[in-house]
């Protein structure tokens, strides 16, 4: 499997920012989409935003003109710029890759260990 490591989480004001990263340590895929979800308790896990290899977006409506996905092909990295931040952005925010590997051919799809946004009022 795929490792994604995630960093930038953590606690801010209602109206501040915060700045996700996420690493895929197999350098031998291609990594077709790369995303990011949130999940609170007691409800499901829902997509934030997404982007593919080609640079395309989709982003959830709540987050629309706020949050920015960009990913560096090279480098297997994708990043979340969180902005105006609202309380109830406040999950465990998880980074999403899928692809195969070069070498087999064989799809594979991995999460992250998830990475903690709070934003207080």
């Amino acid at each position: 499997q795929v490792q994604l490591v995630e960093s930038g989480g953590g606690l801010v004001q209602a109206g501040g920012s915060l700045r996700l990263s996420c690493a895929a340590s197999e350098m031998n895929t291609k990594i077709n989409v790369m995303g990011w979800y949130r999940q609170v308790p007691g409800k499901q896990r829902e997509l934030v935003a997404r982007i593919t290899s080609a640079g395309s977006t989709n982003y959830a409506d709540s987050v629309k003109g706020r949050f920015t996905i960009s990913r560096d092909n090279g480098k297997n990295t994708v990043n979340l710029q969180m902005n105006s931040l609202k309380p109830e952005d406040t999950a465990v925010y998880y980074c999403n890759a899928e692809g195969y590997f070069r070498s087999n051919i064989r799809d594979f799809r991995s999460w992250g260990q998830g990475t903690q946004v709070t934003v207080s009022s």
